[in-house]
């Protein structure tokens, strides 16, 4: 869903020389390090504008940075999927899955003031919720909101969703006395959001920053930190310098520049900061080079994930070996390992190849497929480099498209117009929320869903029944048998698994800075110390 518009300027680069020199002047002055009284800043530098700061309405990987910040979910849950209580003090889920019954936290206000109550989640999950990225298969589900008292709010379910706890833990919850009544998605305060959090919004300079100040007032305890300042800065290497020189506390650098941050003292890539990351390699099962799994499972056993960990992400991915990562171990199939079933035996993929009808041509070439990704992000444009010799050790040719995002949307998931392509990716708060729809069958041709033209009942079936399942057992073996066949059919699959869009920081100023958090994208506001 598309959000209001944002100006999309960007500084140029005598502006980004005064910002950051501005930032450096503003944290000598009174930063983290300063005397009694000196007000803490913390300075995080950002790419671009935001899309927007309210990540029910906005699905954007910085959209749901801000709003880590501002606003607050019911449940938290954190990187390793670990549940715990936020706006909710505790919950309990019926032995049928049908009644989620949360006991509400009293006392918390929302930052203007007004009192957070039963009203707002009931309004919550009938209103904004139905408009969530995460939210929507919740309320398909959703038959009413009971509030039994002032403290006590009920999810009564038409049938059993196996996510429930994670679906609830992924929605912020927002104001209804500033929403009621009004267009959600312009509603003003998508651009400057009233939350719990212990962060505030304060203020919004397109192209220049993004202001917040500490809650004094936030029921988690004392925030540590009085300002936070995002500039925003472009120019990747300005960001990187920057943060190396010590004038910013935190920014996500090249992954070429990744092997700076390990070795300097003074920084360090976060290890947990959001869920797992990947970057995935899709097929189009319409391309008539492509439509014989057979084929697609030779061209993913051509990819060694191993190189493209060691090489392109200079050790800080490792090849995957499963469709989901280790943090989701309990869904992972023990019949699924892309080791054992996707060697990079070169003499064994010719075979499979010519078998399937394709014998190389007196070029030595078998077929040429377009390999698209984003020119944006490096690491998979040096993946496309190295996966297109990679592939012409098995006779297949491979023309290198790297485009802007907007463009790969359109080309990808609207127009089909691609043979395969390298996509980073996020697993999300549950295999059936965010991983489940790049294997679902997707006629509408929905943006971010499978793209790959392959409708199978069967995979179908399994991720319906590990959404229906009340158990996490039952849920598993769906799972499996999930995985089972999106090996044979091979349309999507992770190759590394790579943090390095994760934040790197700066910790000559600010100590704590990697401590682990009760939710996704949350800084450790509460927990962060000047340094010594």
């Amino acid at each position: 869903m598309e959000g209001v518009p944002v100006g999309a300027r960007r500084t140029s680069w005598s502006a980004l020389v005064s910002a950051v020199a501005a930032v450096a002047l503003a944290v000598t002055a009174c930063a983290g390090g300063g005397g009694d009284g000196a007000e803490r800043q913390y300075v995080v530098a950002i790419d671009d504008d935001p899309r927007g700061l309210n990540a029910q309405l906005i699905a954007a990987p910085m959209t749901a940075m801000f709003s880590a910040q501002i606003l607050e979910p019911l449940i938290f849950i954190s990187t390793d999927y670990e549940l715990s209580p936020a706006l909710a003090e505790s919950w309990e889920l019926s032995e049928d899955g049908m009644d989620l019954r949360l006991a509400l936290r009293q006392g918390v206000q929302w930052h203007d003031g007004t009192p957070f109550t039963a009203q707002d989640v009931k309004f919550n999950f009938e209103e904004i919720v139905p408009l969530s990225f995460y939210g929507q298969d919740i309320s398909a589900r959703l038959d009413s909101v009971e509030i039994v008292d002032d403290a006590t709010v009920v999810l009564h379910m038409k049938e059993p969703y196996g996510p429930l706890l994670e679906t609830v833990a992924a929605q912020f919850m927002v104001p209804r006395h500033l929403y009621e009544g009004t267009d959600y998605v312009t509603n003003e305060a998508n651009m400057a959001p009233i939350g719990t959090g212990p962060m505030m919004f304060e203020s919004y300079s397109s192209g220049e920053q993004i202001v917040l100040v500490k809650n004094p007032d936030y029921w988690g305890g004392p925030v540590q930190v009085d300002r936070a300042i995002f500039p925003i800065m472009g120019d990747a290497a300005a960001r990187t310098e920057a943060l190396f020189a010590g004038e910013i506390d935190q920014a996500v650098v090249d992954v070429a520049q990744l092997g700076r941050v390990r070795d300097n003292p003074d920084t360090m890539l976060l290890e947990k900061f959001a869920y797992p990351q990947y970057v995935a390699m899709m097929f189009n099962g319409e391309n008539p080079y492509l439509a014989d799994p057979a084929v697609r499972r030779a061209i993913f056993s051509a990819i060694d994930r191993e190189a493209v960990a060691d090489v392109v992400l200079q050790g800080f991915g490792r090849p995957a070996t499963t469709f989901f990562p280790d943090s989701l171990g309990w869904a992972n199939s023990p019949n699924i390992d892309f080791s054992r079933d996707f060697p990079r035996d070169v003499d064994a993929i010719n075979k499979a190849l010519d078998d399937a009808g394709f014998p190389r041509g007196p070029d030595g070439v078998r077929f040429t497929l377009d390999l698209r990704y984003t020119a944006e992000r490096t690491e998979t444009a040096a993946m496309a480099e190295l996966a297109r010799s990679m592939l012409a050790d098995v006779g297949v040719g491979v023309n290198l498209v790297g485009t802007s995002a907007a463009v790969y949307t359109e080309k990808v998931y609207t127009d089909g117009d691609f043979g395969i392509s390298f996509l980073p990716a996020t697993v999300g708060p549950d295999p059936n929320i965010a991983m489940a729809r790049w294997y679902m069958c997707n006629p509408e041709k929905r943006a971010s869903a499978n793209p790959s033209g392959i409708c199978d009942p069967q995979i179908d079936a399994a991720a319906l029944e590990a959404a229906g399942a009340a158990s996490r057992e039952q849920r598993a073996t769906a799972f499996h048998a999930f995985q089972e066949r999106a090996a044979e059919l091979m349309i999507y699959a992770p190759v590394v698994w790579f943090n390095g869009q994760f934040p790197s920081v700066n910790t000559s100023r600010w100590a704590g800075q990697d401590e682990p958090q009760p939710a996704s994208n949350r800084l450790p506001w509460l927990s962060m110390a000047p340094a010594v």
